[in-house]
């Protein structure tokens, strides 16, 4: 058993990204979560999983005050902005959410009054003096020690901190420090992948202090419903985001109505650097509530280009909508996954972009379901005449890495290792195109052994209807455009089709292309990649 598998007992699998913060349109960090996240919902509705994928933004804070003003808009234009920024974005990228989630929304401010109430009522809210450094990007309180030269914030490297001296209401965390540590030892699989949870043990271990939950002189937020001078923190206030978010549409806004079917969440999906709001401040603000705890809260790595970290003043930044634009949905999604083990920091090369898409997606995958096809088509009139996968014998080269394919890279999905999943499924395809080299079905026509060509195609074709199942929540499309060619109406971009767990061990398995299938034409499913400088 890995640590890290999400493990599913119930038929319903929510799931979350980060509410977004608005400052700036969205950036290629922001899609990398994303991309990890559609695709692991993807997968649980394949299993037959009733699934709630939420994303969305959290769009107050004095941050987003200030480069409001900046540009000469109030705070909401500036959100509404932005936000369709993200929702463009999610639509290029093909991902499939369910719900969207605005802090700005009237039905989470009800969620978050009400669950402060309910804190408050615990006696774990009190008055007091703030003093600290204040990172305004990152919305937090440093400590010095954590402080690079000259008062700089540790992640926005560039942003000196500011001073503050303030009264401020705080939560108390510290009262929670044995009960987290606690469930960390009960839960190990909480916190993944393995160094973050380290890294948690580590900060929580130090000695936690309780955290401010209200600002002054930020008027861009809630009210705070027992002091009308303060504005709730915007932390405090974007991780109920994940609530109000499990309310339908016609719900009263009540805590009881948004936990009723989805909470607790399955699994938060994060960037390293939110890791201790998720994974401390959340845990104990849902133990103050008397709230059930989230199953995992998992979090991913950095991203950096051509091995540098990328940034406006470094002239290196990576465009997501002009990457997608010029290479396509699943070409960025399957390199994202593919090439960068999920939970490290991982780097994208343009070359090595092109490089990986061409080997994998052009030649292996694509170009053995075109020559394969073509020659069904031309032996066969475009339908294999009787043969039943189930009885060709389980030692035929193709069926032996088939049977035991969708076990592995099912569990694959389950650990969240993409990249893991799509070597699994490369080993079966370039077996394939082994296979036919050495079998050479031209030659086996020419010598009128009709029944062994037959069984070359097929067990061929087959592989490759396996392969893009497996793939399908990591590259819908190319999967689509394999399936139709091989005669099915699969639409893996429906998210309304109704999958079973009865069907998926089906699929999953390797013999299921019917006798007589009639195929469609064969058409190159991902044309190769050129290096352009445009």
């Amino acid at each position: 058993m890995k640590n890290n598998e999400i493990y599913i007992t119930k038929n319903t699998f929510a799931i979350t990204t980060p509410l977004y913060y608005v400052n700036d349109l969205p950036h290629i960090g922001s899609a990398y979560t994303t991309i990890a996240a559609d695709t692991i919902s993807r997968f649980q509705r394949l299993q037959g999983k009733s699934v709630l994928m939420i994303t969305g933004t959290d769009e107050h804070g004095q941050k987003i005050q200030r480069t409001a003003q900046k540009k000469g808009r109030t705070p909401k234009e500036h959100c509404d902005l932005v936000v369709k920024g993200f929702e463009s974005l999610w639509e290029l990228l093909n991902i499939k959410y369910d719900r969207f989630s605005r802090t700005t929304a009237s039905n989470h401010e009800q969620i978050v009054k009400e669950f402060f109430q309910r804190v408050y009522a615990k006696g774990d809210i009190y008055l007091s003096q703030q003093q600290g450094w204040y990172c305004v990007s990152c919305e937090e309180f440093k400590e010095e020690r954590e402080l690079l030269k000259d008062k700089r914030c540790p992640i926005h490297t560039n942003q000196k901190v500011e001073w503050r001296d303030e009264q401020n209401y705080f939560f108390r965390l510290s009262k929670y420090q044995e009960q987290l540590q606690a469930f960390y030892k009960e839960k190990p699989e909480f916190i993944l992948p393995e160094s973050r949870r380290n890294e948690v043990l580590s900060f929580v271990n130090q000695g936690l202090q309780d955290f401010s939950i209200s600002r002054v002189n930020v008027d861009w937020g809630f009210q705070l419903p027992i002091d009308a001078n303060h504005t709730i923190y915007v932390w405090f206030d974007a991780l109920l985001g994940y609530i109000t978010a499990l309310l339908d549409s016609d719900d009263e806004p009540t805590l009881e109505n948004a936990l009723s079917k989805w909470w607790p969440i399955n699994l938060h999906l994060i960037g390293k650097d939110i890791l201790r709001f998720h994974a401390v401040y959340w845990p104990a603000m849902l133990m103050s509530a008397d709230l059930p705890l989230p199953d995992r809260v998992f979090g991913h790595g950095f991203l950096t280009k051509d091995g540098k970290k990328m940034g406006k003043s470094l002239g290196n930044t990576l465009d997501p909508v002009e990457l997608i634009e010029k290479y396509g949905s699943d070409a960025v999604r399957y390199y994202f996954l593919k090439e960068i083990e999920f939970g490290v920091d991982g780097d994208f090369s343009e070359t090595r972009f092109i490089n990986v898409l061409n080997a994998d997606l052009a030649n292996d995958l694509g170009n053995l379901l075109n020559r394969t096809l073509k020659m069904a088509h031309k032996y066969f009139n475009g339908q294999i005449p009787n043969i039943n996968g189930e009885k060709i014998e389980v030692s035929h080269p193709l069926k032996r890495i088939g049977i035991s394919l969708g076990e592995e890279v099912t569990q694959a999905y389950a650990y969240l290792a993409f990249s893991e999943v799509c070597e699994a499924i490369l080993v079966l395809v370039r077996s394939c195109n082994k296979y036919v080299d050495e079998t050479a079905p031209w030659s086996l026509y020419k010598q009128g052994k009709l029944e062994t060509l037959a069984e070359v195609l097929y067990s061929v074709l087959e592989s490759v209807r396996l392969a893009a199942y497996l793939l399908s929540p990591i590259v819908p499309n190319i999967s689509n455009a394999i399936y139709r060619q091989l005669g099915f109406s699969n639409d893996f971009n429906d998210k309304s089709a109704i999958n079973s767990s009865e069907n998926f061990v089906a699929q999953i398995s390797w013999g299921v292309l019917p006798e007589n299938q009639i195929f469609g034409k064969p058409e190159p499913v991902f044309q190769r990649l050129e290096m352009t400088n445009g």
